[in-house]
């Protein structure tokens, strides 16, 4: 489509935009006969990330802030090759990391340009090239080994002698000089010198800085240069990566979903993908559908990664991952070790918790234990970043920084740009080549994730276990940012439940019925998709927002349609007409216990009414006659304007500002709330992280808590009783935002309902709610997937109170023996429980 076009003449120089726009450009090369037998590149470099095509395929990617500029057109130039070609280059109208106005993080400048500074036909001096890598490698030896070594020295005085005997005008005195810088890296280490695992890796985010559409082109440009540079370094092998001599690279790549994504929109690229899997070159690891966040997806969801995932990989690459890669997630659940082992896994690879603000993590290479027992070989890179550029002082911090030395002598050492995509460069390659065995740094070796995972199983019997959630101390707001996109999560992965159960009860009943197998993986996978570690804890930009809350909207949309027809085949016969004779209800439980609940129909002339109802686990009731209860709910309004609700199984008071001021267990008269404090306490905080906007809220945010005290409409009854009371106010939060919270109780119900809607205006604050409870225990519950934690609730230590803000899924519990209190929810993650005060961040 883009051959087709017609191109207009464009100078070195000239600007291209505005952001996010595609730019292609037609460029035409003729290479001087007097250039024969040297090494010519096309030389390129802009603002925004560029790709070379070549014969209508992908061959290059171009990106100055990844270090690749230039594509090789020919290593030697022989007269049998074409002198004359024409190349096109695609540009993308962004950066590597986006196109954030005045810093990365900012919202994206629409109006940005990206300049076009070089477009040129070189001769590339190999030798030159090859003498400053030396040089590099010396200097950096000489700087960074310390005087009291003397390999320092010897490295300084090498570096010396090759100015010496080089004369920058004689090419003819380059080997000499390189021979001097050869002797000094050719002598061996030691036999218990530390062994760094080097592996190729490219992390892309699926969305961050820019939006999904962009990332399907990010993974092209990173990958196809990654293939160019295996065709290039022929010589690895996996012989290679055991010290027999040589480099090479070994990309490191996850996320089922961006494969899926380069499938179908790059067939020869992913074609030439396979074959270097086939080699064991390309190691797809991980066994997810994306790199999804670690805390918030539910039980379900988390199987369904690694599911989607690791079917993806068996179908695709005949092979399922043995190691689960997630490098850059805002913390673990401890629930990960379980669903691992259950998914084929035993390996875990991390490095997100070097990131921890307060307490330094004990460990690099541990066995990590979950919440059943389940373990996992987990291994921190100790150079802790997953970005490495194969220089002598990530060597040296890779050694320093191992926290297991003398239990485990092997670590990872991951290279290549990331985050944005870029991957490996030659010159990384280079460098470790020089450093694969010379004495006074590591031996570094070209590895795979199953060569060091496997040498450090057989170190493994010194290793420290570490029990329960890996928890990040930083980034706790992500819990919390974007309402829309976590209400979406938990909207949509109820509604996909409730399909797949009531599909599965139809097929049961109906052979005829067809199960939407197909469907709900499509389904499936667009949720799986938003679970990204940037799209679900909303760390994203606008634009990546409206598309998740767009696929929330396809998932409601299409679950519901599922629903219906599932409904549809199961009670057919309970929903003709003349099924039964009197108005009748058909009410489905897809949860798998009884319950006996007040819900809303309509009524014959269009109003909603209540009925009690109960139904059976995972089964239907029809509803007929009202049931009546054994106590109806009463309402009274007091003298002072403070309401009070009981329905025979709790009784509770509300003052006119909507604060729960009692709340009581009738058959103990046991008082949750205590004496002069107010639950259901809505606080206002200040928001000013120190960097990370959309990512952090900071320990100091606790003290600026002002509670919220504007009331816009006083406490009023909107239910007076029987099956349901119900009463309603309205607050006024910080400068312009509002809120209305409509509070239920209904009849044989042990719990309290909170309907609230936040017209949220603010900047820079947290709302949070808060509920004291007459409860003492030092540590408080919090539900996980498929289980449960338990954290303390007091701050004794640095551990403790880094821990101010946290994760939990649909409640949190704080009891003592024989009573307790629970605060649920049906779209929130970020809870915290200091003492006896439970607080949900709304």
């Amino acid at each position: 489509e883009a051959v087709a076009q017609e191109f207009g003449p464009a100078q070195v120089g000239e600007s291209f935009g505005p952001t996010w726009e595609t730019c292609w450009f037609k460029v035409e090369l003729s290479i001087p006969p007097a250039w024969a037998g040297r090494e010519v590149h096309f030389v390129w470099e802009s603002d925004g990330e560029g790709m070379v095509w070549r014969d209508a395929q992908p061959v290059q990617g171009l990106t100055k802030e990844g270090e690749k500029t230039s594509y090789i057109l020919t290593r030697s130039l022989k007269e049998s090759e074409p002198h004359s070609l024409t190349l096109y280059v695609e540009l993308a109208c962004n950066g590597l990391f986006g196109a954030g106005k005045g810093s990365m993080i900012a919202p994206p400048d629409p109006d940005r340009r990206v300049i076009l500074s070089k477009a040129e036909l070189v001769v590339f001096n190999r030798d030159v090239y090859e003498l400053l890598v030396d040089l590099e490698i010396l200097l950096d030896m000489a700087q960074l080994l310390g005087e009291e070594n003397q390999r320092s020295f010897q490295a300084l005085y090498t570096a010396n002698q090759m100015v010496n005997v080089c004369d920058v005008t004689d090419p003819s005195t380059f080997p000499a000089a390189r021979d001097l810088a050869a002797a000094v890296f050719s002598q061996r280490n030691g036999e218990s010198q530390h062994t760094i695992h080097a592996m190729g890796h490219c992390h892309i985010d699926s969305a961050w800085l820019w939006p999904y559409e962009e990332t399907i082109r990010k993974c092209a440009r990173s990958w196809v240069t990654v293939i160019h540079l295996m065709e290039h370094n022929p010589e690895l092998t996996f012989a290679c990566s055991q010290g027999v001599g040589g480099v090479g690279l070994i990309p490191v790549l996850w996320q089922a979903q961006q494969f899926q994504w380069v499938r179908s929109c790059y067939p020869g690229l992913y074609a030439r993908i396979q074959d270097f899997v086939a080699k064991g070159q390309f190691i797809p690891v991980g066994g997810t559908w994306v790199e999804m966040d670690g805390n918030l997806p539910s039980g379900e969801s988390m199987v369904r990664q690694f599911l989607q995932g690791q079917r993806f990989f068996q179908e695709q690459f005949g092979r399922i991952c043995s190691e689960f890669w997630l490098p850059d997630t805002f913390g673990y659940s401890a629930q990960l070790p379980q669903l691992m082992r259950g998914s084929g896994i035993q390996r875990f690879l991390t490095q997100k918790l070097s990131w921890n603000l307060v307490n330094s993590f004990p460990h690099h290479t541990f066995f990590w234990e979950g919440i059943d027992g389940s373990q996992v070989l987990t291994h921190f890179p100790p150079g802790d970043s997953y970005g490495m550029h194969g220089r002598v002082e990530e060597m040296l911090k890779t050694v320093k920084n191992n926290k297991d030395k003398g239990r485990v002598n092997h670590s990872a050492f991951l290279f290549g740009f990331g985050d944005g995509g870029g991957g490996p460069t030659q010159k990384m390659l280079d460098r470790m080549k020089r450093m694969s065995n010379t004495d006074g740094l590591p031996r570094v070796q070209i590895s795979t994730p199953d060569q060091l995972f496997s040498v450090l199983e057989k170190e493994s019997s010194q290793l420290c276990t570490w029990v329960g959630e890996l928890f990040l101390e930083l980034h706790n707001g992500t819990y919390t940012t974007q309402a829309q996109i976590k209400k979406g999560n938990r909207e949509c992965e109820r509604i996909l439940h409730d399909v797949e159960v009531l599909s599965s009860l139809a097929v049961a009943q109906d052979t005829a019925f067809q199960y939407p197998a197909s469907q709900l993986q499509q389904l499936w996978r667009l949720l799986l998709l938003n679970q990204f570690h940037d799209v679900l804890p909303g760390s994203c930009i606008q634009l990546v927002v409206e598309d998740a809350l767009q696929y929330y909207t396809e998932i409601r949309r299409a679950g519901a349609q599922l629903q219906e027809e599932a409904v549809q085949s199961l009670c057919r016969d309970l929903l003709q007409p003349e099924a039964c004779s009197t108005r009748s209800t058909l009410v489905l439980n897809t949860l798998s216990w009884e319950r006996t609940e007040v819900i809303s129909r309509p009524g014959p002339d269009g109003t909603e009414t209540l009925a009690l109802v109960t139904v059976p686990s995972m089964g239907y009731a029809l509803v007929q006659e009202p049931f009546v209860p054994p106590q109806p709910v009463a309402v009274r309004k007091q003298e002072d304007g403070s309401i009070t609700m009981e329905n025979g199984v709790i009784a509770l008071c509300l003052d006119t500002m909507g604060h729960l001021t009692s709340l009581q267990l009738l058959d103990s008269g046991r008082e949750s709330v205590p004496d002069g404090c107010f639950a259901n306490q809505f606080a206002l905080f200040d928001d000013v992280p120190l960097y990370w906007d959309a990512w952090d809220v900071m320990d100091y945010h606790l003290e600026t808590r002002k509670p919220v005290t504007t009331l816009l409409k006083p406490l009023e009854i909107t239910l007076a009783g029987g099956l349901r009371g119900s009463v309603r106010f309205s607050l006024q939060v910080g400068k312009s935002s509002t809120l209305t919270q409509e509070i239920i109780l209904d009849a044989m119900c042990p719990y309290l309902r909170f309907l609230t809607q936040v017209e949220w205006k603010e900047a820079h604050k947290f709302l949070k709610v808060e509920f004291p409870v007459q409860v003492r225990s030092t540590n408080a519950t919090y539900e996980i997937q498929f289980g449960h934690l338990q954290r303390p609730t007091h701050w004794n230590t640095s551990w403790d109170w880094a821990r101010f803000e946290v994760w939990a899924h649909k409640w949190l519990d704080l009891s003592e023996h024989g009573f307790g209190v629970a605060l649920l929810n049906d779209c929130k993650y970020g809870a915290s429980a200091h003492r006896n005060i439970l607080s949900l961040s709304l």
